[in-house]
């Protein structure tokens, strides 16, 4: 029976393939306050506004391609049950063949009513001001904002928890409760941290940091975990 790899990606996994990452140094998200475009009172304030900034990202996405950290993770599960945990809106762990995909934070190419998250349906094209869900709402994108819960959390604990490794790849482990997860790893399992900057991990001493790219780091950890 294969041991289970349970993996927490995130922006730094995407960047690879030329997805801006979530915001800069400057506090800013692609030029845009973040209150402004991922809060339910921006999206109130001004639904143009998000609607078309989330249109942008959904056509970025879709001209960007898989990289070589998410093929890795893909050709982990021919010797492990690896489940992905991503706090990306993108696809790109799907495009790469992985299998078991949580979503923490939504799906760029779906879109949902304002009103009710159950009415959700599939988007490939730019969601306009005045276009209703069944329900009469205003359909918007299908992501979680600030201030909003995180559905798949619960989900995603349970996973961990059986975990025989655990792996963070390219998130900064500030943006809660995703960067929680860590906590829920049982004592004794191996724990590694892949990001070209390595964050703050506060009392998890014990990561094994692989201060590398994504795609190199997963490489690296691919041999670590092949020949031990």
């Amino acid at each position: 029976m294969k041991k289970k790899l349970v993996a927490l990606t995130g922006a730094g996994i995407s960047a690879e393939s030329g997805i801006p990452t979530f915001r800069g140094s400057d506090g800013l998200w692609m030029g845009h306050r973040v209150e402004d475009v991922a809060t339910p009172g921006g999206f109130k304030r001004n639904q143009q506004k998000v609607l078309d900034f989330y249109n942008l990202r959904r056509r970025n996405v879709a001209d960007a391609k898989p990289n070589g950290a998410h093929h890795q993770l893909v050709k982990l599960e021919d010797s492990f049950n690896v489940v992905v945990i991503t706090q990306n809106i993108d696809d790109l762990h799907e495009r790469a063949g992985s299998s078991h995909v949580i979503h923490l934070h939504g799906e760029i190419f779906k879109k949902c009513s304002s009103i009710d998250k159950g009415y959700v349906t599939p988007v490939f094209e730019d969601i306009q001001v005045g276009e209703v869900a069944p329900d009469g709402s205003q359909w918007r994108p299908f992501v979680v904002w600030f201030e909003e819960g995180v559905p798949q959390m619960n989900h995603a604990v349970t996973e961990v928890r059986d975990a025989d490794f655990f792996v963070v790849i390219g998130t900064s482990l500030q943006v809660y409760p995703a960067a929680g997860l860590i906590n829920y790893v049982k004592p004794g399992t191996p724990k590694f941290i892949i990001d070209n900057n390595i964050p703050n991990i506060g009392i998890n001493t014990d990561m094994i940091c692989i201060e590398l790219s994504a795609t190199q780091g997963m490489m690296e950890l691919t041999k670590h975990l092949l020949n031990n």
